[in-house]
Protein backbone atom coordinates (compact mmCIF):
# COMPACT_ATOMS: atom_id res chain seq x y z
CA UNK A 1 0.00 0.00 0.00
CA UNK A 2 1.19 3.05 -1.14
CA UNK A 3 -2.03 5.12 -1.03
CA UNK A 4 -4.91 5.49 1.21
CA UNK A 5 -8.19 7.54 0.79
CA UNK A 6 -8.57 9.01 4.09
CA UNK A 7 -12.83 8.93 3.31
CA UNK A 8 -13.54 5.34 2.10
CA UNK A 9 -10.38 4.05 3.20
CA UNK A 10 -9.75 2.19 -0.38
CA UNK A 11 -5.99 1.63 -0.34
CA UNK A 12 -4.05 1.29 -3.40
CA UNK A 13 -0.39 1.22 -4.74
CA UNK A 14 -0.66 4.30 -6.62
CA UNK A 15 -0.77 7.80 -6.15
CA UNK A 16 -4.22 9.07 -7.64
CA UNK A 17 -5.27 12.97 -7.43
CA UNK A 18 -9.21 11.49 -6.48
CA UNK A 19 -9.63 8.27 -5.03
CA UNK A 20 -11.23 6.18 -7.90
CA UNK A 21 -14.03 4.82 -5.43
CA UNK A 22 -15.57 7.80 -3.70
CA UNK A 23 -13.77 10.32 -5.79
CA UNK A 24 -12.50 12.02 -2.66
CA UNK A 25 -9.51 14.35 -3.10
CA UNK A 26 -8.64 13.56 0.53
CA UNK A 27 -5.66 11.10 -0.77
CA UNK A 28 -2.22 10.48 1.32
CA UNK A 29 0.53 8.60 -0.84
CA UNK A 30 3.79 7.51 0.42
CA UNK A 31 6.32 5.30 -0.74
CA UNK A 32 6.62 4.07 2.65
CA UNK A 33 3.09 4.64 3.74
CA UNK A 34 2.35 1.00 4.37
CA UNK A 35 5.21 0.15 6.62
CA UNK A 36 5.69 3.14 9.00
CA UNK A 37 4.15 2.96 12.76
CA UNK A 38 5.16 6.29 14.75
CA UNK A 39 2.75 8.85 14.87
CA UNK A 40 2.06 11.84 16.72
CA UNK A 41 -2.02 13.06 17.09
CA UNK A 42 -2.48 16.88 17.35
CA UNK A 43 -5.27 18.44 18.11
CA UNK A 44 -6.49 21.30 15.97
CA UNK A 45 -6.84 25.20 17.97
CA UNK A 46 -8.08 22.10 20.60
CA UNK A 47 -9.43 24.75 23.09
CA UNK A 48 -10.95 26.96 20.78
CA UNK A 49 -12.21 24.15 18.65
CA UNK A 50 -14.02 23.28 22.07
CA UNK A 51 -15.87 26.31 22.36
CA UNK A 52 -17.02 26.38 19.04
CA UNK A 53 -18.76 23.18 19.18
CA UNK A 54 -20.33 24.04 22.33
CA UNK A 55 -21.33 27.67 20.63
CA UNK A 56 -22.20 26.93 17.46
CA UNK A 57 -22.78 31.12 16.65
CA UNK A 58 -19.71 31.26 17.07
CA UNK A 59 -18.51 28.31 13.85
CA UNK A 60 -17.60 30.91 11.49
CA UNK A 61 -15.84 33.84 13.60
CA UNK A 62 -12.52 34.60 15.18
CA UNK A 63 -12.22 32.90 18.75
CA UNK A 64 -9.44 33.64 21.08
CA UNK A 65 -9.30 32.14 24.65
CA UNK A 66 -6.86 33.28 27.22
CA UNK A 67 -7.12 35.93 29.69
CA UNK A 68 -8.46 39.29 29.59
CA UNK A 69 -7.08 42.45 27.85
CA UNK A 70 -3.53 42.08 29.95
CA UNK A 71 -3.47 38.44 29.44
CA UNK A 72 -1.64 36.24 26.94
CA UNK A 73 -3.63 34.28 23.99
CA UNK A 74 -3.33 30.71 25.39
CA UNK A 75 -4.70 29.59 21.79
CA UNK A 76 -6.86 30.48 18.62
CA UNK A 77 -8.62 29.42 16.18
CA UNK A 78 -7.33 28.92 12.50
CA UNK A 79 -9.93 32.35 11.44
CA UNK A 80 -7.74 34.28 14.05
CA UNK A 81 -4.22 32.90 13.11
CA UNK A 82 -4.78 34.05 9.57
CA UNK A 83 -4.93 37.34 11.18
CA UNK A 84 -1.75 37.26 12.86
CA UNK A 85 -2.80 35.84 16.55
CA UNK A 86 -0.51 33.39 17.83
CA UNK A 87 -0.22 31.43 20.96
CA UNK A 88 1.42 32.93 23.93
CA UNK A 89 0.87 36.82 22.36
CA UNK A 90 -0.12 39.50 24.62
CA UNK A 91 -3.71 39.93 24.21
CA UNK A 92 -3.87 43.71 23.46
CA UNK A 93 -1.67 42.68 20.26
CA UNK A 94 -3.70 39.51 19.60
CA UNK A 95 -7.21 42.46 19.50
CA UNK A 96 -5.59 44.52 17.70
CA UNK A 97 -4.53 42.28 14.97
CA UNK A 98 -8.01 40.50 15.47
CA UNK A 99 -10.42 43.67 17.05
CA UNK A 100 -13.70 41.30 15.98
CA UNK A 101 -12.34 38.26 18.17
CA UNK A 102 -14.13 36.58 20.61
CA UNK A 103 -12.36 36.09 23.89
CA UNK A 104 -13.42 33.33 25.98
CA UNK A 105 -11.59 32.43 29.43
CA UNK A 106 -9.89 28.72 29.33
CA UNK A 107 -12.11 26.17 30.88
CA UNK A 108 -9.73 23.31 31.72
CA UNK A 109 -11.69 21.21 33.39
CA UNK A 110 -13.70 20.84 29.96
CA UNK A 111 -10.44 20.68 27.71
CA UNK A 112 -9.43 17.51 30.12
CA UNK A 113 -12.96 15.67 29.85
CA UNK A 114 -12.46 16.40 26.03
CA UNK A 115 -8.78 15.07 25.67
CA UNK A 116 -9.21 11.93 28.21
CA UNK A 117 -12.28 10.75 25.45
CA UNK A 118 -9.85 11.26 22.27
CA UNK A 119 -7.02 10.00 24.17
CA UNK A 120 -9.39 6.70 25.32
CA UNK A 121 -10.65 6.24 22.03
CA UNK A 122 -6.10 6.01 20.69
CA UNK A 123 -6.08 3.61 23.48
CA UNK A 124 -8.28 1.41 22.22
CA UNK A 125 -5.69 0.59 19.50
CA UNK A 126 -2.84 0.78 21.27
CA UNK A 127 -1.26 0.97 24.80
CA UNK A 128 1.82 2.50 23.58
CA UNK A 129 1.07 5.95 23.94
CA UNK A 130 2.87 8.83 25.65
CA UNK A 131 0.93 12.02 26.10
CA UNK A 132 3.17 15.85 25.47
CA UNK A 133 -0.48 17.88 26.68
CA UNK A 134 -4.11 17.65 26.85
CA UNK A 135 -4.08 17.86 23.12
CA UNK A 136 -1.18 16.02 21.36
CA UNK A 137 0.41 12.25 22.01
CA UNK A 138 2.68 9.83 20.17
CA UNK A 139 1.54 6.65 19.68
CA UNK A 140 3.30 3.68 18.58
CA UNK A 141 1.53 1.35 16.61
CA UNK A 142 4.11 -1.35 15.75
CA UNK A 143 2.91 -5.04 15.54
CA UNK A 144 -1.03 -4.21 15.23
CA UNK A 145 -1.54 -5.08 11.79
CA UNK A 146 -3.10 -8.50 12.34
CA UNK A 147 -5.03 -6.84 15.64
CA UNK A 148 -6.96 -4.12 13.05
CA UNK A 149 -6.41 -5.95 10.01
CA UNK A 150 -4.82 -3.17 8.94
CA UNK A 151 -1.40 -1.03 8.24
CA UNK A 152 -1.34 1.78 10.92
CA UNK A 153 -2.07 4.24 8.37
CA UNK A 154 -5.14 2.86 7.81
CA UNK A 155 -6.33 2.56 11.90
CA UNK A 156 -5.04 6.17 12.39
CA UNK A 157 -7.25 7.49 9.18
CA UNK A 158 -10.25 5.66 11.08
CA UNK A 159 -9.21 6.37 14.43
CA UNK A 160 -9.17 10.37 12.76
CA UNK A 161 -12.96 9.91 11.11
CA UNK A 162 -14.32 8.41 14.68
CA UNK A 163 -12.92 11.14 16.62
CA UNK A 164 -14.76 14.02 14.44
CA UNK A 165 -17.96 12.11 14.46
CA UNK A 166 -17.90 11.12 18.42
CA UNK A 167 -16.64 14.39 19.90
CA UNK A 168 -17.41 17.01 17.31
CA UNK A 169 -13.43 18.05 17.01
CA UNK A 170 -10.50 17.16 14.62
CA UNK A 171 -7.05 16.06 15.03
CA UNK A 172 -4.08 15.86 12.81
CA UNK A 173 -2.23 13.09 12.44
CA UNK A 174 1.98 12.99 11.71
CA UNK A 175 3.30 9.63 10.64
CA UNK A 176 6.73 8.27 10.19
CA UNK A 177 9.90 6.71 10.78
CA UNK A 178 10.83 8.07 14.48
CA UNK A 179 9.36 10.92 17.32
CA UNK A 180 10.81 13.55 16.07
CA UNK A 181 9.70 13.19 12.27
CA UNK A 182 6.01 12.01 13.60
CA UNK A 183 5.75 15.43 15.21
CA UNK A 184 7.20 17.72 12.49
CA UNK A 185 4.62 15.71 10.24
CA UNK A 186 1.45 16.55 12.13
CA UNK A 187 1.91 19.75 11.69
CA UNK A 188 2.18 20.37 7.95
CA UNK A 189 -1.33 19.53 7.19
CA UNK A 190 -3.24 21.70 10.04
CA UNK A 191 -6.72 21.32 10.51
CA UNK A 192 -7.85 17.36 9.45
CA UNK A 193 -4.49 16.49 8.05
CA UNK A 194 -2.49 13.61 7.90
CA UNK A 195 1.04 13.70 6.70
CA UNK A 196 3.71 11.33 6.20
CA UNK A 197 7.99 12.09 6.25
CA UNK A 198 9.37 9.13 5.29
CA UNK A 199 13.22 8.09 6.65
CA UNK A 200 15.00 7.95 2.94
CA UNK A 201 13.76 11.46 2.86
CA UNK A 202 13.82 12.62 6.13
CA UNK A 203 17.58 14.28 5.79
CA UNK A 204 16.57 16.29 2.42
CA UNK A 205 13.57 17.36 3.70
CA UNK A 206 15.11 18.95 7.17
CA UNK A 207 17.64 20.27 4.86
CA UNK A 208 16.46 23.96 4.34
CA UNK A 209 14.69 24.51 7.11
CA UNK A 210 15.65 26.63 9.94
CA UNK A 211 17.26 25.32 13.34
CA UNK A 212 14.47 26.41 15.32
CA UNK A 213 12.61 23.44 13.68
CA UNK A 214 14.56 21.39 15.95
CA UNK A 215 13.09 20.30 19.38
CA UNK A 216 15.22 22.36 22.81
CA UNK A 217 15.96 25.07 20.20
CA UNK A 218 14.88 28.45 21.07
CA UNK A 219 15.33 32.30 20.64
CA UNK A 220 18.58 31.83 22.62
CA UNK A 221 19.95 28.90 21.01
CA UNK A 222 18.80 30.02 17.51
CA UNK A 223 21.45 32.82 17.98
CA UNK A 224 24.32 31.04 19.49
CA UNK A 225 24.04 29.00 16.12
CA UNK A 226 23.70 31.22 13.78
CA UNK A 227 27.01 33.39 15.22
CA UNK A 228 28.51 29.82 14.93
CA UNK A 229 27.45 29.91 11.20
CA UNK A 230 24.44 27.33 11.67
CA UNK A 231 21.03 28.53 10.18
CA UNK A 232 19.69 25.53 8.92
CA UNK A 233 19.25 21.94 9.75
CA UNK A 234 21.16 21.55 6.75
CA UNK A 235 24.42 23.88 8.04
CA UNK A 236 24.57 20.97 11.24
CA UNK A 237 23.92 17.93 9.44
CA UNK A 238 27.16 18.94 7.48
CA UNK A 239 28.79 20.15 9.94
CA UNK A 240 31.97 18.69 11.45
CA UNK A 241 30.74 16.60 14.53
CA UNK A 242 34.07 16.95 16.40
CA UNK A 243 33.25 20.90 15.93
CA UNK A 244 29.84 20.78 17.47
CA UNK A 245 30.87 18.85 19.98
CA UNK A 246 33.79 21.49 21.09
CA UNK A 247 31.18 24.30 20.75
CA UNK A 248 27.87 22.82 22.06
CA UNK A 249 28.92 19.58 24.08
CA UNK A 250 25.96 17.03 24.80
CA UNK A 251 23.58 18.90 23.01
CA UNK A 252 26.01 19.51 19.93
CA UNK A 253 25.72 16.07 19.20
CA UNK A 254 22.12 15.88 20.37
CA UNK A 255 21.57 18.60 17.27
CA UNK A 256 23.87 16.62 14.52
CA UNK A 257 21.58 13.33 15.13
CA UNK A 258 18.67 15.22 15.36
CA UNK A 259 19.23 17.23 11.67
CA UNK A 260 20.36 13.85 10.11
CA UNK A 261 16.70 13.06 10.95
CA UNK A 262 17.52 10.60 13.42
CA UNK A 263 15.77 9.85 16.90
CA UNK A 264 16.05 7.00 19.05
CA UNK A 265 13.63 7.90 21.87
CA UNK A 266 11.18 5.04 22.10
CA UNK A 267 7.31 5.68 22.71
CA UNK A 268 7.06 5.41 26.21
CA UNK A 269 3.49 6.16 28.27
CA UNK A 270 5.26 5.64 31.73
CA UNK A 271 7.44 8.93 31.37
CA UNK A 272 5.63 11.41 33.28
CA UNK A 273 4.78 14.84 32.49
CA UNK A 274 7.78 17.59 33.57
CA UNK A 275 5.77 19.26 35.56
CA UNK A 276 2.20 20.97 37.23
CA UNK A 277 1.83 24.38 37.07
CA UNK A 278 -0.70 27.82 37.18
CA UNK A 279 -0.42 31.32 36.57
CA UNK A 280 -2.46 34.46 36.53
CA UNK A 281 -1.93 37.72 34.46
CA UNK A 282 -2.82 40.52 36.76
CA UNK A 283 -5.78 43.09 36.11
CA UNK A 284 -3.58 46.15 37.08
CA UNK A 285 0.15 45.48 37.72
CA UNK A 286 1.32 44.77 41.13
CA UNK A 287 4.33 45.23 42.86
CA UNK A 288 3.45 44.92 46.45
CA UNK A 289 5.03 41.82 47.94
CA UNK A 290 1.60 41.16 49.77
CA UNK A 291 -0.90 41.59 46.87
CA UNK A 292 1.54 39.38 45.04
CA UNK A 293 1.31 37.08 48.09
CA UNK A 294 -2.20 36.70 47.89
CA UNK A 295 -2.58 35.81 44.07
CA UNK A 296 0.39 33.55 44.66
CA UNK A 297 -1.43 31.48 47.76
CA UNK A 298 -4.49 30.63 45.13
CA UNK A 299 -2.39 29.69 42.41
CA UNK A 300 -0.71 27.18 45.22
CA UNK A 301 -3.81 25.65 46.06
CA UNK A 302 -4.27 25.17 42.23
CA UNK A 303 -1.19 23.30 41.85
CA UNK A 304 -1.89 21.11 45.05
CA UNK A 305 -5.24 19.86 43.72
CA UNK A 306 -4.16 18.99 40.34
CA UNK A 307 -0.89 17.11 41.67
CA UNK A 308 -3.22 15.03 44.56
CA UNK A 309 -5.66 14.31 41.27
CA UNK A 310 -3.21 12.77 39.65
CA UNK A 311 -1.42 11.21 42.16
CA UNK A 312 2.24 12.53 41.84
CA UNK A 313 4.48 14.70 44.05
CA UNK A 314 7.27 17.47 43.23
CA UNK A 315 10.69 18.00 44.43
CA UNK A 316 11.17 21.20 42.61
CA UNK A 317 8.82 24.46 43.41
CA UNK A 318 9.45 26.57 40.73
CA UNK A 319 8.23 30.73 40.26
CA UNK A 320 7.32 32.36 37.36
CA UNK A 321 7.09 36.16 36.98
CA UNK A 322 6.19 38.69 34.37
CA UNK A 323 7.45 42.09 34.31
CA UNK A 324 5.55 44.72 32.84
CA UNK A 325 8.74 44.64 29.67
CA UNK A 326 6.85 41.88 29.21
CA UNK A 327 10.57 39.74 30.45
CA UNK A 328 10.13 36.42 32.12
CA UNK A 329 11.73 36.02 35.21
CA UNK A 330 11.95 32.23 36.94
CA UNK A 331 12.95 30.76 40.38
CA UNK A 332 13.24 27.21 41.41
CA UNK A 333 14.33 25.28 44.38
CA UNK A 334 15.02 21.58 45.20
CA UNK A 335 12.93 20.38 48.68
CA UNK A 336 14.11 18.35 50.79
CA UNK A 337 10.71 16.06 50.82
CA UNK A 338 8.51 16.15 47.72
CA UNK A 339 5.24 17.70 48.38
CA UNK A 340 1.72 18.28 46.99
CA UNK A 341 0.31 20.04 49.33
CA UNK A 342 -0.31 23.96 48.95
CA UNK A 343 0.91 24.54 52.50
CA UNK A 344 4.25 23.69 51.36
CA UNK A 345 4.13 25.39 47.91
CA UNK A 346 3.24 28.55 49.44
CA UNK A 347 5.61 28.43 51.84
CA UNK A 348 8.62 27.95 49.27
CA UNK A 349 7.26 30.32 46.42
CA UNK A 350 6.86 33.33 49.02
CA UNK A 351 10.48 33.11 50.01
CA UNK A 352 11.33 32.77 46.42
CA UNK A 353 9.05 35.51 45.87
CA UNK A 354 10.47 37.98 49.01
CA UNK A 355 13.43 38.12 47.14
CA UNK A 356 11.83 39.49 43.74
CA UNK A 357 9.32 42.10 44.87
CA UNK A 358 11.88 44.87 45.90
CA UNK A 359 9.32 47.30 44.49
CA UNK A 360 9.60 46.52 40.96
CA UNK A 361 5.89 45.90 39.27
CA UNK A 362 4.77 42.54 37.52
CA UNK A 363 1.61 41.84 35.25
CA UNK A 364 2.09 37.83 35.90
CA UNK A 365 2.58 35.24 38.76
CA UNK A 366 2.83 31.43 38.61
CA UNK A 367 3.74 29.09 40.31
CA UNK A 368 4.81 24.72 39.54
CA UNK A 369 6.04 21.83 40.68
CA UNK A 370 8.77 19.86 38.90
CA UNK A 371 10.85 16.76 38.99
CA UNK A 372 7.61 14.52 39.27
CA UNK A 373 7.05 11.15 41.55
CA UNK A 374 4.82 8.99 42.51
CA UNK A 375 2.47 10.29 45.68
CA UNK A 376 3.57 7.08 47.29
CA UNK A 377 7.13 8.88 47.56
CA UNK A 378 6.04 10.73 50.64
CA UNK A 379 4.10 7.87 52.55
CA UNK A 380 7.52 6.32 52.50
CA UNK A 381 9.93 9.34 53.81
CA UNK A 382 10.45 9.01 57.23
CA UNK A 383 11.02 12.57 57.53
CA UNK A 384 7.71 13.74 55.99
CA UNK A 385 5.78 13.90 59.14
CA UNK A 386 5.29 17.47 58.40
CA UNK A 387 4.29 16.96 54.77
CA UNK A 388 2.00 14.22 55.56
CA UNK A 389 0.30 15.65 58.22
CA UNK A 390 -0.27 19.03 56.16
CA UNK A 391 -1.42 16.61 53.01
CA UNK A 392 -3.97 15.09 55.83
CA UNK A 393 -5.79 18.29 56.06
CA UNK A 394 -5.70 19.64 52.36
CA UNK A 395 -7.51 15.76 51.46
CA UNK A 396 -9.94 15.99 53.92
CA UNK A 397 -10.75 19.76 52.25
CA UNK A 398 -11.17 18.30 48.90
CA UNK A 399 -13.33 15.92 50.37
CA UNK A 400 -15.44 18.31 51.25
CA UNK A 401 -15.36 20.53 47.98
CA UNK A 402 -16.13 17.18 46.23
CA UNK A 403 -19.44 16.61 48.42
CA UNK A 404 -20.51 20.33 48.60
CA UNK A 405 -19.10 22.24 45.80
CA UNK A 406 -15.80 24.35 44.98
CA UNK A 407 -16.70 27.05 47.29
CA UNK A 408 -17.34 25.30 50.44
CA UNK A 409 -14.24 26.08 51.89
CA UNK A 410 -11.56 28.65 50.89
CA UNK A 411 -9.10 30.85 52.71
CA UNK A 412 -9.64 34.46 53.87
CA UNK A 413 -6.47 35.33 51.98
CA UNK A 414 -7.85 33.73 48.76
CA UNK A 415 -10.98 36.03 49.40
CA UNK A 416 -9.94 38.98 49.92
CA UNK A 417 -7.68 39.06 46.53
CA UNK A 418 -11.10 37.94 44.29
CA UNK A 419 -12.61 40.53 46.15
CA UNK A 420 -10.06 42.91 45.21
CA UNK A 421 -9.79 41.73 42.01
CA UNK A 422 -6.16 41.28 41.59
CA UNK A 423 -6.21 38.24 39.13
CA UNK A 424 -7.66 38.46 35.64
Amino acid sequence: MTALCRDCLAMGDQAVRRCPRCASPRIVSHDELGRLSIAHMDCDAFYASVEKRDRPQLRDQAVIVGGGKRGVVTTCCYIARIKGVRSAMPMFKALKLCPEAVVIKPDFSKYRTESKRILGMAGELTPLIQNLSLDEAWMDLSGTERLHGAPPAVTLARLQARIEAETGLTVSIGLSTNKFLAKIASDLDKPRGFSVIGGAEAQAFLAPRPVGLLPGVGPAMVASLATAGFRTVGDLARADLKDLAGRFGSHGLRLSRLAHGEDHRAVDPAEVRKGISAETTFNNDLSDLGDLEDVLAELCEKVARHARADGLAGRVVTLKLRATDFRILTRRRTIAVPTQTAKTLFAVGRELLSREATGKSYRLIGIGMAELLDAGCVEDDFFAGEERRALAGEKTVDAIRARFGAGALTSGRILRAKAAGKGD
